[in-house]
């Protein structure tokens, strides 16, 4: 066992330095505005933006929030400024805090995400690209192009041909062999996988006598899909060769933890910070705390454990 104390905490995710594995995930932090009311952005590792379009985007009608027991269902449908203004404007607030800033692109053809590659290429303050082929919220684009290996890879090859920056692809669960689509993203280009969107999903008004959602279906995040992301990151960690980014349902350093073993290099934190702003900060100093608890020197030493000691026949055999 190594001394207790001072683990390094630092990852590197597809040649993008961060500090400690834990990012806030696109979708549930904006742009980094409304967040430095509650804490300095540099106690995370890195920030994943709101989904970015070509063009701006008014998003799905209201409502588009529902609570369930154990989860959240949303239908934002990708509402954001357009690049041009987040180059523009949200970009330069971010390089302020000198932390890796990861840009979510998602379009509805593949020549638009090729487009918002190119333009975010040489932007200075941008780390690296995390393509939204997952987004189960959009008529056109997003989880259509995730849902067929074929489609994956034309996506990822248009956007690896179109920039120099590390590029993480993000899956959607909603299909029934998430390696496959995996090894499809991995051999056209990507340096990572980000693993997962929302699983699709549904809530009815009782006393209303229709759909909670102005777009009648949404996705479900929280604690609730944690077992599935789990699943899905365990799969494609044995049969991948890039770095993974874990995400779904993780409230706690413990979640992030499982996360790590189960094969992920660093994790991103979603819904627990619609429930707490400080989620994201907190669990990395949970993260810490576990590492001083157990002994171990790196956070890296956590990543694939699991697979390791099921493998060598230890005590998870």
């Amino acid at each position: 066992m190594t001394p207790r104390g001072g683990a390094d905490l630092e990852v590197n995710l597809a040649g993008i330095r961060l500090a400690n594995p834990v990012l806030v995930a696109s979708g549930t932090f904006g742009y980094g505005r409304e967040m430095v009311r509650w804490f300095d952005l540099r106690r995370v590792g890195g920030i994943i933006t709101k989904g970015t379009t070509l063009a701006p985007r008014a998003g799905n009608p209201p409502p588009r929030i529902a609570e369930t027991p154990a989860g959240l269902l949303n239908s934002i449908g990708l509402e954001n400024p357009g690049v041009d203004a987040v180059v523009r404007e949200e970009i330069p607030f971010l390089r302020e805090f000198g932390i890796p800033v990861i840009v979510n692109i998602a379009g509805e053809t593949v020549e638009e995400y090729a487009a918002l590659a190119a333009k975010l290429d040489r932007v200075e303050g941008v780390a690296g690209l995390e393509v939204n082929v997952s987004c189960p919220n959009v008529r056109a684009g997003g989880m259509a192009f995730g849902t067929d290996p074929l489609a994956t890879a034309a996506v990822v090859r248009a956007v690896r041909n179109a920039t120099s920056l590390p590029v993480m692809v993000k899956l959607t669960p909603n299909v029934t062999d998430i390696v496959a689509i995996a090894r499809a993203a991995q051999e056209a280009g990507a340096d990572a996988i980000s693993l997962i969107n929302t699983l699709k999903g549904l809530a009815i008004d009782v006393r209303g006598h229709r759909p909670l959602l102005g777009a009648v279906t949404g996705g479900l995040s929280g604690p609730a899909i944690k077992p599935v992301a789990l699943r899905m990151v365990w799969e494609v960690a044995g049969a991948i060769d890039v770095p993974i980014l874990g995400c779904g349902g993780i409230m706690t350093g413990l979640d992030a933890v499982e996360f790590l073993m189960a094969g992920a290099s660093a994790v991103a934190v979603g819904s627990a910070t619609l429930v707490d702003p400080l989620a994201a900060p907190r669990i990395v100093e949970e993260i810490a705390a576990y590492l001083e608890e157990e002994g171990f020197a790196r956070v890296g030493d956590l990543v694939g454990l699991a697979r390791r000691t099921l493998a060598g026949g230890g005590e998870n055999s």
